[in-house]
């Protein structure tokens, strides 16, 4: 057996077993409560075996795998500190860290993509991976016109791998869904494998980051590293130095934190005004924090492989309809919602109970300064979660339409990030700033 078919059925056997591993515990939890233990304390054991099994299996993989774990670990700010605590850091490994490819096998796609001489185009390069993702890891390396450079290298094969592991992970979707409160599992991975052939093209990620790196050049806020080659699955960068967002989430000081929070909350919505372009994969490891020389913070921003084209920017009723709830208009935001198709043409819903389901949602709209926390995460989850609650059944009878998807997720993984900064940001000014249809027209 070949070395990849060898690899591909090592991840298919890890994945067939997390559904194993849960129906054991499954079994085991039962036994549990019919020892005497509440139900309450079994599920939070089983919730919390599950959830380091499942963890401690995605570790271990690259491709779709290692994917689904980094957009899943920007909402672990949504989970019970107890559950929360004993697999943080294997989350924040995810967003950082994979398994390398040996030298030789790197070496091997550099002749093949770049030509036999690949060589000659660098005067140094740096055989261990300075990191590494879900299709491809990065190689420090000095450009033939002395740029340092980051040369990110596509895995053999990584595209099959991709579609394999979301294919698995797809099938047990339903018993993954209780580990993040509120949060659909299935229509991620299927968003996530609608978008493999777009995020493995090299060449469509150099048009979005060099579009990037076009408008942000002279920006005081936010970098962007310029392209200096695209070839097929090869694409060199500009290196960029900086502490990982993630270092700032676990060590970061305060002052750290919130401008970092602020940035990001000024890249989300400034992104698409200025550039057309939404960034569509926000978790830690795509950012850094930059400190320039008058000691004013800067937001690095990596990884264009997924983005959403939005040649308005953001859409107009999203700022229209957050406007109508902060002003308390029920009618308003409600007829909002039925013209973009959040509520379906069959469904009847009361305007009233509508506002009350986003008024708790949008808080951090209505402050000058909010706080964002785990807490405040944890407690809008577990509002929309809960069966029982009035937000949970309105919930239900919601639509998200289409074109709203990727916008939708991407929002809330960058408040899953703040949530994990604990920043302090003035997000009304962002919105005021850059969200179409959020001030009131003249």
């Amino acid at each position: 057996m070949s070395d990849l078919p060898r690899k591909a059925v090592t991840r298919t056997a890890k994945l067939a077993a997390l559904p194993l591993g849960i129906a054991g515990r499954a079994t085991w939890g039962l036994g549990k409560r019919i020892g005497g233990k509440s139900a309450e304390i079994v599920a939070r054991e089983l919730q919390q075996r599950t959830a380091e099994q499942m963890f401690k299996v995605l570790g271990e993989l690259k491709g779709g795998a290692m994917k689904f774990g980094q957009a899943l670990s920007v909402f672990e700010s949504a989970l019970p500190e107890d559950v929360a605590g004993p697999y943080r850091a294997a989350l924040t490994r995810l967003q950082e860290a994979a398994p390398p490819l040996p030298a030789s096998t790197v070496h091997q796609v550099l002749a093949e993509r770049l030509g036999p001489d690949w060589r000659e185009l660098f005067t140094e390069f740096e055989d261990k991976p300075a990191a590494a993702a879900s299709i491809g890891q990065v190689h420090r390396a000095v450009w033939k016109d002395g740029r340092t450079v980051a040369v990110k290298v596509q895995y053999p094969g990584a595209g099959e791998a991709l579609l394999s592991d979301l294919k698995q992970l797809g099938r047990f979707a339903g018993l993954l869904g209780p580990l993040i409160p509120g949060m659909e599992i299935k229509p991620l991975i299927t968003e996530l494998r609608d978008r493999v052939a777009e995020e493995l093209d090299y060449g469509l990620e150099a048009e979005a980051q060099r579009a990037h790196a076009a408008v942000f050049a002279e920006d005081p806020d936010v970098f962007v590293p310029e392209v200096v080659f695209q070839g097929e699955q090869v694409l060199v960068t500009e290196w960029m130095e900086g502490i990982p967002l993630s270092e700032v989430i676990s060590d970061g000081t305060r002052e750290q934190r919130d401008g970092a929070g602020q940035l990001l909350a000024r890249f989300l919505f400034s992104g698409p005004a200025r550039t057309g372009l939404l960034h569509a994969d926000p978790h830690p490891g795509n950012f850094r924090l930059l400190t320039g020389e008058d000691g004013r913070y800067r937001l690095g921003v990596l990884d264009f492989g997924t983005v959403d084209r939005l040649p308005g920017g953001l859409p107009r009723s999203i700022g229209v309809s957050l406007r109508r709830t902060l002003e308390g208009d029920a009618e308003g935001v409600y007829r909002n919602l039925c013209e973009e198709g959040f509520v379906k043409e069959k469904v009847e819903l009361d305007p009233a109970a509508v506002l009350d389901y986003l008024r708790p949602i949008i808080e951090p709209a209505a402050a000058e300064e909010f706080e964002f926390s785990r807490g405040w995460m944890r407690g809008q989850a577990a509002r929309i979660a809960d069966p029982r609650s009035p937000a949970h059944q309105l919930g239900k009878q919601l639509n998200l339409p289409p074109s709203y998807l990727l916008i939708h997720r991407v929002t809330l993984s960058t408040i899953g990030v703040l949530c994990q900064l604990g920043a302090r940001v003035r997000l009304r000014e962002e919105l005021e700033s850059w969200l179409p249809g959020f001030l009131p027209e003249e």
